[in-house]
């Protein structure tokens, strides 16, 4: 899954999101053919499951080559997240990468927070067995705006997105793939509450549909305005559908001024005193 960014000098923009399937190499779908079966492919199946994602685990050359394909010659910055990397040092990260109009990587960002958890749908989800956290919070320029790099699991943990928007976001992009019983509960009453909190426009590609071992992943792709608005959505059904039955695209013009005027209305982000706990 993946999100399209299109900007113009007049700092407006036109957001393309997809929902589940795409066109670049990505790991839940799309490389489901080009699976391993060496030892490295058993780790990054072990290391899928984990997470309930799919099992592909990429090198860095092919995670950058496919979508700086996409992103050259279309004027396009294009955030592709996120992807399964196995570093220098053996270790495998959870990475969200911003590719350039020129197909050049901008940034990257390594998942801080972990999904260890048990959500009430049947299955334990270990990230941390097979994932190293990041340690360094990102934020990305795309032509104008500052752009909060964070993926999935991060969502839970407003200091992060505190910390981003106090660095310069405008934007906070949120690649997911919030379980089904999670999603129904919390995926977008989390969204709208980080977009409030921030006074940022949050960007969210989620993966939907029904997996081969019986998962299901919420989807509901969605961009929401620094006032905690939807402005955009991919539905999904809430009945059980198959996997693949609500693949689709949300598009909104964004208005960076609106981030200002959020801001400007109710500026809790920068008017947060601290305190500390007595005794």
């Amino acid at each position: 899954w993946m999100a399209i960014v299109r900007l113009s000098a007049a700092r407006r923009m036109k957001m393309l999101k997809r929902a589940n399937q795409s066109s670049i190499s990505l790991p839940c779908h799309a490389t489901r053919r080009r699976q391993r079966r060496s030892t490295e492919g058993q780790v990054g199946r072990s290391a899928a499951g984990a997470l309930g994602c799919g099992s592909h685990v990429a090198q860095p050359p092919e995670a950058e080559v496919a979508p700086g394909a996409c992103a050259t010659g279309k004027g396009i910055d294009l955030h592709v997240g996120s992807i399964f990397l196995r570093r220098a040092d053996g270790k495998l990260v959870n990475r969200a990468v911003m590719i350039g109009p020129d197909g050049s990587v901008r940034a990257q960002y390594d998942k801080i927070h972990m999904f260890d958890a048990n959500v009430g749908d049947g299955k334990r989800y270990r990230e941390s067995d097979h994932f190293a956290a990041g340690d360094s919070m990102v934020l990305a320029e795309a032509c104008g705006w500052q752009l909060g790099l964070s993926i999935c699991y991060d969502l839970r943990f407003p200091h992060l997105y505190r910390q981003l928007g106090l660095a310069g976001a405008a934007m906070i992009m949120v690649p997911a793939a919030f379980t089904y019983p999670s999603g129904r509960a919390h995926w977008h009453v989390l969204l709208r509450a980080r977009a409030i909190e921030t006074g940022c426009f949050v960007v969210a590609a989620a993966q939907c549909g029904t997996h081969a071992d019986g998962r299901r992943t919420y989807g509901h792709a969605v961009i929401i305005s620094p006032w905690g608005k939807v402005v955009a959505e991919v539905p999904t059904d809430d009945d059980d559908t198959e996997a693949g039955a609500n693949d689709g695209i949300a598009l909104a013009t964004l208005d960076h001024g609106m981030v200002a005027k959020a801001r400007d209305a109710i500026p809790s982000l920068t008017t947060n005193p601290d305190f500390s706990r007595d005794g």
